[in-house]
This record gives C-alpha cells, structure tokens and sequence, in this order.
C-alpha cells in the first residue's frame, strides 16, 4: 500500500504539494505584502526539489487559482494509516479546498475514508501523531469542539485515540496560530516547541514520553522557527532565517536542510504547511 501516516518522523516516502496559484488574492489572505510572485513561484520549486533530493516521492497537484492559502496542502486534509479525512476550513478564503485536494489524492489512489460534516471546521495545522495510535488534536480557532467529536468517532474504530490540547487566543481570531505552530516532533526523543504559547499539558505529555524539548529562541519565532519538517528521523527541513534553530537542532546531531523563503513564508507558512504527507514508512 503506497498510502498511510502514523508519525511525524518516520521517512516521508510520498507527499503531495501544491505550487501556489499566481492569479490568486494573497492579500485578502492576509499574505504580507508586497509579494514578489515570481519569487514566490521559484522559491516553492525550490522547495519541491529538496524534498525530491531528500528521497520524497513528491505528488505534484495542479495550482488552485482563486485560492491563495491552496499552497498549504497540510491543512485541507489528513492522512491516516488507511487513507484520508477531509477536513472543512474556517478560514473564509480556504473553504472548499478540502474537497480539491482529497479528489486529487483519490486520483492518486488515496482513498478519503471520511470528511468533516455540518459545523465542524479544522485544519490539519492542529493535529500531529504523538506515536501510531495517539494523535493530538488543538482546540483552537480553526478546529472546533464539533470537529474533535467527529475525528474521534472517525478514529475510535481504528485504535486511534485523540488526545485534545486547547490552543491560546494570542492575536485572536484573525492570526493564525495552530497547535503545530507550537511544536514540531524531529526525531521520536526530540520535538522544537516555542514554550511560551505551548500547551502545558502537551509538554508535560512530551515529557512523560521522554522526548527532549528544544525551545523555540524568541528571534526565530517570527520566521517560522518552530514550524519544522521531519523528512526522517533528525533529517530536517526549515525555512531561511532561522540560524538560531539550525545551530541547536545540529548540535543535536540532526542534519538540517535550509530553503529560501522571503515569500513563501509571508503567507505565515513553514515546510510542514507545505507537504500534505501521504506515506511514511520505516
């Protein structure tokens, strides 16, 4: 089976990635402006590339346009041991995307397994795999308290228990912040966590299970410091300007690959929002 996700750090086989749509809104999507599209169009390319350097099995959709935030393919969707959840957006300029990339997949011969219905809203932003059959969930803005009930009762049958950590208000409704925003799992003993926004009980659960927490230094968290992907186990890949993280995280002994990302990451997303993971697999 060429589908599948249980973890966050185990080899990334196949993922799916989305270039940016130029025609697009940015700017109602609260992307930082001015953006240099052409830029933008280069860096995510370059961003593509890496991962294929990396030994990612890389699924090329085709661009949304109309939707600026389309580029960030973790969020419409989740992957899970035996296909995928459509999730439904409560961002304004993302709903519909969820049903975009799921048919995408589907043409890709990943099945959807179930989708979010009624007022349920989510984003993939809040949720990672604690180990193969715990998965956290972040009450936040964007993830509803009717979309954690449907995600259980979607997971439950699957030995998959859901694990639910509420996200702070920050800026509000309007600034995304998402619980992997917070944290992001580099190896099953390491995870980046930007502490002064994290959930305590998420690092007291981290803890518990032994994992090192790397703190997120104040400088790095403007330019998406904390928002790290695993490509394997201490193989990681983190947005430009952030040398603060890459020093510890390679004192750590992880090899860290750098992308360019002036324009990418005005859209307020890092290498995980870039990837909709479709399987990883030791």
């Amino acid at each position: 089976m060429d589908y599948g996700v249980t973890s966050m750090v185990a080899p990334l086989r196949r993922v799916a990635v989305r270039a940016p749509a130029p025609e697009s809104d940015f700017a109602r999507a609260h992307w930082a402006q001015p953006l240099d599209i052409d830029l933008l169009l280069v860096q995510h390319a370059a961003f593509v590339a890496l991962l294929r350097r990396l030994g990612c099995e890389v699924l090329e959709l085709p661009p949304l346009e109309g939707l600026p935030d389309s580029c960030f393919t973790y969020d419409p969707a989740f992957t899970v041991s035996d296909g995928v959840i459509t999730l439904r957006a409560a961002k304004e300029v993302r709903v519909g995307e969820g049903e975009r990339l799921a048919a995408d997949l589907a043409a890709a011969g990943v099945p959807t397994i179930g989708a979010l219905s009624g007022i349920a809203t989510a984003d993939g932003g809040d949720m990672f795999w604690l180990d193969d059959v715990t998965l956290a969930v972040g009450r936040s803005y964007r993830t509803n308290a009717a979309a954690v009930t449907q995600l259980q009762e979607l997971l439950q049958p699957r030995g998959v228990r859901v694990e639910v950590y509420d996200v702070p208000h920050d800026q509000g409704p309007e600034w995304c912040l998402h619980l992997m925003s917070v944290v992001s799992p580099v190896r099953d003993d390491l995870a980046a966590v930007y502490e002064r926004l994290a959930p305590v009980a998420m690092l007291e659960e981290l803890r518990r299970r032994g994992v090192e927490l790397l703190p997120i230094p104040e400088e790095d968290w403007l330019t998406l410091g904390c928002n790290i992907l695993a490509v394997s186990p201490g193989v990681a890949v983190i947005a430009s300007g952030n040398d603060a993280t890459v020093a510890a995280l390679t004192a750590r002994g992880c090899d860290v690959h750098v992308y360019d990302a002036s324009e990418i990451s005005k859209g307020e997303g890092g290498p995980t929002c870039l990837t909709r993971p479709v399987l990883r697999r030791a």
